[in-house]
């Protein structure tokens, strides 16, 4: 812990709130936090021994008489090792491929979100750690700049799990009972829950998402319920809680596996008398919310370990779905990176790019952490930088550091046998039986034409009833 209570932070900045706010997030990694207010004292900080200490550098775009950009290349001049995050209001993503060419690590949006702060931070000490670490920053999650679509179309992916898990998705869609949805962190969830409400019946009304990991504890219990003006110190005006306020509409709580018992136990009693009592009211109200619930973690076993209320457990998972890892259908990577560098390449600042079969081929040794979330930050950071028409291996450096260069070359010697989504030979070097090969092939088409049937069928020369027929037989039907 005391290497951790020697990092130090540079907040340039001059709105005193979001200093207040930014030094403590930082202090809970155990961080210090030198602020300074423009980038003048900025660039002197750096050359004292104070400045010769700082792990990361946060920017705050708005600082007076700077052009931010601007700012980030001469901080990058003089300490190119330094991690520099800026921070921002606007979701440009123009302004994120500037501000990475200028040589930002990483971009924040305010209001910036403390568990991706958290993370931003952590890994910009990884970065400056092993070799192998270097330049993790390729991999920071920098999806908040592109557009979430709210749709199932918008899904892409025809691994088997993946398909079973959208199936039941917009099954559930169509009713009004609470949804939980399981998946490691990037595997797309808070993308689902948005493609189930736009499906269901309240889709004219708004959805609300509350990130329960965000929220203290003491400030979660009211966000969630409201209070009554007095109900506790510093309670000096009345305030409705998220459940009150989507009476009628949708409520997705994110992180769950994050909350207190003692808000399971008032959540659970809301949901099993659907009713929301404020902090410090005497009476319920009536209320009619549906429920989508989002975990990082497997909830039976946290019931079982006695972190979770067996109670609401049971109450929001009468419909249960579990997202798979990208490592679990890694099959999905060829047309996923397709799909995202056509999203890139609308974006201002950026253009269409092809990837080749090397790029493809190192992409899908890594086994990615992150999920597809991942995958999507670390290909918008290659398309930033890329200067030909298509991504090689090459524009990948820091996944070559990761996995290896002996297993970087074993992968871009072998034949790409599964560039496309589609495993042509065995183990043992022989090829696959004609049938297995045809049913990876139909797989990918589904995802790739996003479940469009007719579509498919048309384009594999086949018609609807014979591709039908084909599914019922390999157990694909959905």
């Amino acid at each position: 812990m005391a290497e951790t209570e020697q990092r130090q932070l540079m907040l340039i900045a001059d709105e005193p709130a979001q200093c207040r706010l930014i030094s403590a997030l930082a202090a809970r990694e155990g961080w210090r936090t030198l602020v300074v207010s423009d980038g003048e004292t900025a660039l002197a900080t750096l050359g004292t021994r104070q400045g010769m200490q700082l792990s990361a550098i946060i920017l705050d775009q708005w600082v007076p008489g700077d052009a931010a950009c601007e700012l980030i290349t001469d901080l990058r001049s003089r300490r190119p090792a330094l991690p520099i995050l800026m921070l921002t209001a606007s979701a440009s993503p123009l302004l994120a491929v500037e501000a990475m060419r200028a040589g930002a690590s990483d971009y924040l949006i305010k209001p910036i979100a403390p568990d991706r702060m958290m993370q931003a931070l952590r890994s910009a000490v990884a970065r400056e750690a092993a070799n192998h670490q270097a330049g993790r920053d390729e991999l920071q999650p920098l999806t908040e700049k592109l557009s979430v679509t709210a749709d199932f179309e918008a899904m892409i992916g025809a691994a088997p799990t993946f398909r079973t898990a959208l199936a039941i998705a917009a099954k559930a869609a169509r009713g009004s009972t609470p949804v939980l949805i399981t998946g490691e962190t990037g595997t797309g969830k808070e993308m689902l829950v948005r493609a189930i409400h736009a499906a269901s019946q309240r889709s004219r009304l708004p959805l609300r998402i509350v990130n329960v990991g965000a929220a203290t504890p003491n400030s979660l219990e009211s966000l969630l319920f409201g209070h009554e003006k007095g109900a506790f110190p510093g309670a000096f005006e009345r305030q409705i809680g998220a459940i009150q306020h989507c009476d009628g509409a949708t409520l997705a709580l994110d992180e769950i596996d994050r909350m207190p018992l003692p808000v399971q136990e008032r959540l659970a009693e809301a949901l099993l008398l659907g009713n929301c009592r404020p902090m410090g009211a005497r009476h319920s109200f009536r209320v009619d919310v549906r429920f989508i619930i989002a975990s990082n973690h497997p909830l039976p076993d946290l019931v079982e370990d006695g972190e979770f209320l067996p109670e609401l457990y049971q109450a929001i998972s009468p419909v249960s779905i579990i997202l798979p890892t990208l490592r679990e259908r890694a099959g999905d990577i060829p047309a996923l990176a397709r799909h995202f560098l056509a999203r890139i390449g609308e974006q201002p600042g950026l253009r269409p790019l092809g990837i080749t079969d090397g790029a493809l081929a190192l992409l899908g040794a890594y086994d990615w952490p992150g999920n597809v979330r991942q995958l999507q930050a670390t290909l918008f950071r290659a398309a930033v930088f890329c200067t030909g028409d298509a991504l090689t291996a090459d524009d990948f450096p820091q996944l070559t550091a990761m996995i290896g260069m002996g297993a970087v070359a074993a992968v871009s010697g072998a034949p790409m046998h599964e560039s496309s989504g589609v495993m042509l030979y065995t183990a043992d070097g022989h090829l696959r039986p004609l049938e297995a090969i045809e049913a990876d092939v139909i797989r990918l088409a589904i995802g790739h034409y996003r479940g469009r049937m007719t579509e498919v069928a048309r384009r594999l020369g086949i018609g609807r009833s014979t591709l039908y027929r084909k599914l019922w037989i390999w157990g694909l039907a959905r």
